[in-house]
């Protein structure tokens, strides 16, 4: 099966559901911006190595599901991200970014619409079998909104004193989390054994982040460069420097693999931290620094 097709018919079939009848040309313009095309997919992908670790086959198509909705979810984040309120990005993944494109009041509203979609597409793909459609509701809820979830992370930044850890564990780490956890309750398993993981992982791709910040400009990044320092956010640099900061990082990935629950994938999905580990700060990034 393949799975990375199956999570970009999901995306197309709830952006398609969106655009149907009298629903604004703008707005349905602005939303399929925001999707398509995609970054690397990296949460719904893990979404579903994780239950294809933990499960049959049969299960995929949930976990492809749940993926989707993950990987709505986190488009919504961008876009308000990139709002003028806060990054006043013009650029995302090499491209306008939604604001830049069609202006601040579609990109609000695009931005909310993804949300409902990513519950919405829960609600559709996942009709069939109710108690994990609810399990996975809860856990794309819990790691959405308020005390943990993304919308906390992106609150923290209006803060006067950020708790660092508490800002990156909801800001990066709460998706991470939920990826994990769907991907198990995907395939029938306990999802908070699956916590762990994605917590790891989030910490790991942040300070990734943080380095490729400093590190890159924009064309390599797709996006604008430099944002911590322009925002005075925290970041792993600004704590620990560049050194110290891809140190922490070794030892997140480090963390993120020992992480991983004992189930028959557990070897594969060593490989695949090891491998995001390789894409996110490859050996050139870190030559630029020793």
């Amino acid at each position: 099966m393949d799975t990375d097709a199956l999570i970009e018919w999901v995306l197309e079939r709830s952006v398609n559901f969106a655009s149907e009848g009298e629903a604004p040309p703008l707005l349905v313009r602005a939303i399929h911006h925001a999707v398509f095309p995609g970054g690397a997919r990296v949460r719904p992908r893990l979404c579903v190595a994780v239950a294809a670790a933990c499960g049959e086959p049969e299960c995929l198509p949930i976990a492809a599901a749940a993926g989707a909705a993950i990987e709505l979810m986190h488009c919504a984040s961008l876009v308000h991200d990139d709002l003028p309120a806060f990054d006043a990005a013009e650029l995302r993944r090499g491209n306008p970014s939604v604001h830049a494109a069609f202006g601040e009041p579609i990109a609000i509203l695009a931005g909310d619409a993804l949300i409902v979609m990513a519950f919405e597409t829960l609600l559709r793909e996942v009709a069939s079998a109710p108690a994990t459609c609810m399990r996975l509701s809860r856990v794309l809820a819990e790691t959405t909104g308020s005390p943990r979830g993304i919308v906390a992370g992106q609150a923290w930044e209006s803060e006067a004193i950020i708790n660092l850890s508490a800002y990156h564990q909801a800001k990066t780490a709460a998706l991470f989390v939920a990826a994990t956890m769907s991907g198990a309750a995907s395939a029938g398993m306990d999802p908070a054994r699956w916590r762990a993981l994605g917590i790891r992982l989030g910490e790991a791709y942040q300070i990734a982040d943080d380095l490729r910040d400093v590190l890159l400009g924009e064309e390599a990044l797709g996006k604008p460069s430099g944002q911590d320092a322009a925002h005075s956010r925290p970041s792993a640099v600004e704590a620990f420097g560049l050194e110290g900061a891809f140190k922490i990082f070794s030892h997140a990935v480090e963390a993120a693999a020992a992480a991983v629950p004992d189930c028959n994938g557990a070897p594969f999905l060593k490989q695949i931290v090891a491998a995001q580990a390789a894409r996110l700060v490859p050996k050139s990034l870190m030559q630029r620094v020793a």
